[in-house]
């Protein structure tokens, strides 16, 4: 994982927003978020986290068949950004593709699917699925700060290999399920940026949809209902039920939603990996920098079942299982 060097916190943004000592903390749950400052820029810091990917791989940019960047935000939107992170890293001159996926909060899981895929029908060898959100750049501190409060900035990267052509300390990635509950499509927005406002039209509602928007009772009426229906199916297309699963690694949302997982996902709260208090909501990135987070505390060991799981704007869920 790469993270910016900024540490904001609530207590400092009181001040900035002339509430009382503890106002933000108290509406968001959220203590600490790391934050880019100008020239940490979302390409370099998921290029570095790339870096270190391939270092712990044993491998070089040469070694690599596929690039896949997964966010919700990339630079701008043509072009995508996975080409950018490719010339970050020094890779101008590789032949090999670049491309971004975009599943909002769950890209990077889905990229990891994506790039099981192209493993297996032999398309690639060692595909590098990298993550970048610097969600900073659109909160709308003026009406909803406690919704702004959630977020913050970071980076992370997979290295993702054939069986028998990557280290075999690494894990197993499988049992991928994703589904989509699309009445919830209006809950979670930034509606600026793409074909739906014409910035040459109208520039006051491009202006004014260029924060992100959520509606927190819409996300929760959908997740509520769906949680328990999908981790049932997701366990029993792995062959898994719940007491099999040693860590649970969600999407660090918001506070709520974690209580959420453990209440309606039926996993005891010392099982579910919690760190969103001094990270904040970090988007795509949240799911794999929680992941290193629990591995870089000693977590994770051999022969543990991990479950990574999240929800996304739209609304979606979807989980995977990794066998370490």
């Amino acid at each position: 994982m790469a993270l910016p060097e900024t540490l904001v916190a609530s207590s400092e943004i009181d001040r900035r927003l002339g509430k009382s000592a503890g106002w933000l903390e108290t509406a968001c749950g959220v203590a600490t978020r790391h934050v880019a400052r100008p020239g940490e820029t979302q390409e370099r810091l998921g290029a570095a986290a790339a870096r270190a990917a391939l270092a712990e791989a044993g491998l070089k940019l040469s070694d690599v068949d596929l690039l896949l960047f997964g966010a919700s935000v990339g630079r701008q939107p043509i072009p995508a950004t996975a080409p950018l992170v490719k010339r970050e890293l020094g890779g101008a001159a590789f032949g090999f593709p670049a491309y971004d996926v975009n599943a909002t909060c769950l890209s990077t899981l889905v990229a990891l699917d994506v790039a099981g895929l192209h493993i297996a029908a032999g398309r690639a060898r060692h595909v590098l699925v990298v993550t970048a959100e610097i969600a900073s750049r659109a909160l709308p501190w003026h009406d909803a700060p406690e919704t702004a409060g959630l977020f913050g900035d970071g980076a992370a990267a997979f290295v993702v290999s054939a069986v028998g052509a990557g280290k075999a300390s690494g894990a197993r990635f499988g049992g991928f399920l994703m589904e989509t509950f699309a009445e919830g499509y209006d809950a979670c927005t930034l509606a600026a940026g793409g074909t739906g406002i014409d910035f040459h039209a109208d520039r006051e509602a491009f202006s004014r949809s260029a924060y992100f928007r959520m509606d927190g009772k819409a996300l929760y009426r959908i997740t509520a209902a769906a949680l328990p229906g999908f981790l049932d199916r997701l366990l029993e297309a792995s062959g898994l039920r719940r007491k099999d699963i040693d860590l649970v690694v969600p999407h660090q949302a918001s506070p709520h939603a974690l209580t959420h997982i453990i209440r309606r996902g039926g996993f005891a709260p010392d099982r579910v990996f919690d760190r969103v208090r001094t990270i904040g909501n970090q988007v795509a990135a949240s799911i794999p920098v929680a992941l290193c987070m629990a591995r870089n505390e000693g977590l994770i060991r051999p022969g543990m079942r991990v479950l990574l799981i999240g929800t996304s704007a739209g609304v979606s869920l979807a989980g995977a299982i990794l066998e370490t």
